[in-house]
């Protein structure tokens, strides 16, 4: 029961995106189509869970093991720019037109506050965990998979509305960038409500 509540908290409550803004980037230049939408939300969930994983082991045996915590940001960021090559060069064979379609987004993984900031969390033991729970790669690693499915559910949800605005009639003013913002506050208030569940 406390793994679900991780989940629930991760997903929906404390969703990455819409509640503690991390990720932005990708989330607003990345939401035109529900298919990029998906191709992103599954490269960030890929790069999310495996660089938790590593990073949380380089924290524990290698950067505390010799006292050099302070390289933790260069390390993590590191191994977050080698993992999003590996799936650059994966998504380039599987997938050439997701790949087409991510565009500059990929390489873009890599600076994405969203992975860097969960690594961080993780490795550091300092995410939301039910009362009973000690932070461990068990659950860094459940938090780092919900929290990917909260990005990916976030970015697809606004995507879908995004195709939907194309045939509303919005003033001029407002169309593009303006009503994007706007929808993505009206999105980040409906997570709102999820607030008391958890």
């Amino acid at each position: 029961m406390a793994y679900f509540l991780i989940i629930v908290s991760a997903v929906l409550v404390n969703n990455i995106v819409l509640s503690q803004f991390l990720g932005i980037c990708p989330f607003l230049g990345v939401s035109k189509k529900i298919d990029t939408a998906l191709g992103m939300g599954a490269a960030v969930t890929f790069v999310l869970t495996l660089s938790t994983i590593i990073t949380y082991l380089l924290q524990k045996y290698v950067l505390e093991a010799f006292g050099i915590q302070y390289l933790q940001t260069l390390v993590f960021i590191l191994v977050i720019a080698a993992l999003v090559q590996l799936v650059e060069i994966i998504l380039k064979k599987v997938s050439p037109s997701l790949y087409q379609a991510l565009g500059v987004f990929l390489p873009l993984i890599t600076t994405n506050c969203c992975i860097l900031g969960v690594a961080i969390l993780v490795a550091d033991g300092t995410y939301k965990l039910p009362e009973g729970l000690e932070p461990n790669l068990l659950t860094g690693v459940i938090f780092a998979i919900a929290t990917a499915i909260g990005f990916a559910l976030a970015l697809v949800l606004f995507a879908g509305i995004r195709e939907q605005l194309r045939f509303s009639n919005i003033p001029k003013g407002l169309e593009g960038t303006p009503i994007a913002l706007i929808v993505a506050g009206l999105l980040a208030m409906a997570f709102m409500g999820f607030s008391g569940v958890v």
